[in-house]
C-alpha cells in the first residue's frame, strides 16, 4: 500500500477546492493507494486560505521553531501537526512505507516548498507531513517524480496498471 495525497486522486480537498487528479497517479495506483489529507484531518476546511511554513520547514513546525500561517496570517501550526500525525497513522496501520505527496505543499511537500512569503518563491525542505514521514522511514515522492515512483515500487504496483 502506498500513501498518496487525497488532492492528487481527486478529492475535492485542496486548499481552493479545485479538483486536480493526477490521471498517472490515479491508473497507476489507485488500488494500491491510501488517501490522506493533512490539512483536512487537521481540522481545516475547504476552500481555506492558502498557508506556507515561514521560518524554517516541516521538520523545524515539528520541533516548535517554525510554523504555518496562512497567508491572512493566521497560524495553524497545530492543524498542520495534528493532521500529520493522523496520517502517519493511517499510513502505518495500512502497512504503507512510500508515499506520493502533492509537490510544494506545506503539508506534503517533499524537499522542496514555497517559502513563506507567499510569492511563489521556492526554497528546500520539507512539509509536516513530508518531514514526519521521512523521519519515520518512508520513502517520499512527489508527483514531479511519478516516474521514478513507478520504478522504484515497481514490486508494489507490478499488475496495478
Amino acid at each position: 500500500m502506498i500513501l498518496v495525497s487525497s488532492c492528487l486522486i481527486g478529492f475535492p480537498c485542496r486548499y481552493n477546492a479545485v479538483i486536480q487528479k493526477h490521471a498517472g497517479i490515479f491508473d497507476a495506483f489507485l488500488r494500491l493507494a491510501v488517501p490522506v489529507c493533512p490539512e483536512t484531518l487537521g481540522g481545516l476546511a475547504v476552500p481555506r486560505p492558502p498557508s506556507e511554513i515561514q521560518g524554517g520547514a516541516g521538520a523545524d513546525a515539528l520541533l516548535g521553531s517554525a510554523r504555518v500561517v496562512t497567508r491572512l496570517g493566521q497560524d495553524v501550526t497545530r492543524q498542520y501537526i495534528d493532521g500529520a500525525r493522523r496520517a502517519l497513522s493511517i499510513g502505518m496501520q495500512a502497512g504503507c512505507t512510500a508515499a506520493i505527496l502533492k509537490a510544494r505543499s506545506p503539508a506534503c511537500g517533499a524537499g522542496i516548498i514555497y517559502d513563506g512569503s507567499f510569492t511563489g518563491s521556492l526554497r528546500p525542505g520539507d512539509g509536516v507531513l513530508a518531514a514526519l514521514l521521512r523521519a519515520h522511514g518512508f520513502r517520499l515522492y512527489s508527483e514531479d517524480e511519478l516516474e521514478e515512483a513507478l520504478l522504484a515500487l515497481n514490486g508494489c504496483v507490478t499488475g496495478a496498471v
